[in-house]
């Protein structure tokens, strides 16, 4: 429903995130067939491409299940997200990728956020097209002139109060490190803009 509503109201291309749950990159059976149906019911609504990422017990690509996933998701393009950070090998992570067939990874460098992890964006840069996470209006300036990617990865969010005027303070709807049930998260049109001005004055 969302990437309905979604493709209805914007004209850029947008990418599906397909990640059956949080946590770690390993995945069972179950979570695999999981993952084939969202690729496939994304591909049905309209996405324009997918994202994902699947890693071995030892921290390295599972070759084998983005293989299988790739083949469901053709002819659309791939990006493999940030389970790229949490490999054992980076740069032997992104030769694999390449020779898979992923046209983008999205990664902090493999480490806190991008700017902790400049270094390394800006060697896997020169080797494929790496947007990243992490990035904030106060950091993407000095992110962009230190690498040489060309796009960009960023929530761009802010918190909106509730518009609810009861609330019960004494149930919680997640975890205790989850979101209070009275905030919502939004992507903030002034931040996206800010981003969008810095972004074009450097590429």
């Amino acid at each position: 429903g969302l990437l309905q509503v979604v493709k209805q109201c914007v004209r850029v291309p947008v990418f599906v995130m397909i990640r059956p749950r949080g946590g770690d990159f390993l995945y069972s059976d179950r979570e695999v067939e999981v993952m084939k149906a969202d690729i496939r019911l994304a591909k049905l609504h309209g996405a324009d491409g997918l994202v994902f990422g699947a890693l071995t017990e030892d921290g390295r690509i599972d070759t084998e299940l983005c293989t299988a996933l790739l083949a469901v998701c053709r002819p659309l393009p791939v990006t493999f997200h940030r389970a790229f950070d949490m490999v054992h090998d980076p740069l032997v992570a992104l030769e694999t990728l390449i020779s898979l067939g992923f046209e983008r990874v999205l990664t902090s460098g493999c480490d806190s956020s991008a700017l902790e992890g400049l270094s390394l964006i800006k060697r896997l840069a020169e080797q494929v097209s790496v947007p990243w996470g992490g990035i904030t209006e106060r950091n993407l300036q000095r992110i962009l002139e230190g690498s040489t990617a060309s796009e960009f990865h960023c929530s761009a969010r802010s918190a909106r109060d509730s518009g609810m005027k009861f609330r019960n303070p004494n149930v919680a709807m997640g975890a205790s490190f989850s979101a209070p049930e009275y905030s919502i998260k939004v992507a903030d049109v002034a931040k996206v803009r800010t981003l969008n001005a810095i972004a074009k004055n450097i590429l």
